[in-house]
């Protein structure tokens, strides 16, 4: 197993963060996005009390994650779901509030190095992009079974892609002459169907109607609308979560989701704020903390990443 290739990003802020609710005998910590086992180690390395729990979609990394984790014995428990699950998964487990709970968004280094999944652009592989790949629909599939209009919403809403409409119109009358397989002929399509000064900035061209599909393929800012607030909840009291975004849309709603928690709900003008309309959260970074300059430097996975972290410091209102 090549650990090598795996550098967790923004590990050691993640642990300060959480540390206050995990050094308590007893804490159960949440690896809502297990991949290859990088900030799970190092939790259960640093708060020796603490059990983990940890969730992924993808059966390979399930497995790669429990030959890393395997000397922690039964202090690791790691479950086949996706993220948004992790009620059930609780539930399942017969526990009823955690300390802690740690997302780490977006693809893993194992999805984008292994050139058959095809998640990478920089190297030609089949259009799949499911992190699970026992089900749901590929990239392929969307590409070509998709109406125009709504992989221009696509590319738009998940990708912030300006040339959407330029880029499905060469993308319908390819796949009009032969269904889209494999991702060099999407690069080399995109490449082609973009104006001169959009190809000088940003990167690889391709690079926002990928991470458009892989959204898409894997329903991820749905499940994220879902997951964010069910880890909210699962927390105790003086419990913490930190979340790590890749991109704007994923950041975007985690920090209105914190922001919904940290805010009083009161009717205005009460003179005094009744307990139930207290906040429930309080935000533990301001705004988004960045990677730093020698992070990004070591680790160019890290240079999009984004930070928030919060402390659940009241029960919800009955």
């Amino acid at each position: 197993m090549s650990n090598s290739r795996h550098v967790p990003v923004m590990l050691q802020r993640c642990l300060d963060l959480l540390a206050p609710a995990l050094e308590r005998p007893g804490a159960v910590v949440v690896d809502c996005t297990l991949g290859l086992g990088g900030h799970s180690e190092a939790l259960l390395g640093r708060f020796p009390e603490a059990r983990l729990v940890a969730l992924d979609r993808d059966k390979e990394a399930l497995r790669l994650s429990g030959e890393r984790l395997a000397p922690f014995g039964e202090r690791a428990t790691l479950v086949h779901a996706v993220y948004d699950e992790l009620p059930d998964v609780l539930d399942r487990l017969g526990i009823p509030a955690v300390q802690g709970v740690l997302f780490d968004l977006g693809v893993s280094s194992m999805q984008l190095d292994e050139a058959g999944r095809g998640f990478a652009y920089a190297q030609d592989a089949p259009l799949d992009m499911r992190m699970d790949q026992t089900t749901g629909i590929s990239a392929a599939e969307v590409l070509n079974t998709y109406a125009p209009g709504e992989l221009v919403r696509i590319l738009r809403a998940y990708g912030e892609e300006k040339q959407a409409k330029r880029i499905v119109s060469a993308i319908v009358r390819e796949r009009d002459k032969e269904p889209f397989t494999d991702s060099a002929r999407l690069v080399e399509l995109i490449r082609d169907s973009l104006p001169q000064a959009a190809k000088r900035t940003g990167g690889n061209p391709a690079k926002r109607t990928f991470q458009a599909l892989r959204i898409e393929v894997n329903g991820e800012l749905t499940v994220l609308e879902r997951a964010v607030p069910a880890a909210v909840k699962a927390l105790a009291v003086r419990g913490r979560i930190a979340v790590l975004s890749y991109h704007s849309l994923e950041d975007r709603l985690v920090k209105q989701v914190f922001a919904a928690g940290a805010a009083n709900t009161a009717p205005p003008g009460l003179p005094v704020v009744p307990e139930r309309y207290q906040p429930r959260l309080k935000l533990l970074t301001r705004g988004a903390e960045l990677p730093t300059e020698e992070e990004v430097a070591e680790n160019r996975r890290a240079a999009p990443a984004r930070l928030r972290g919060a402390e659940r410091i009241r029960e919800d209102a009955e």
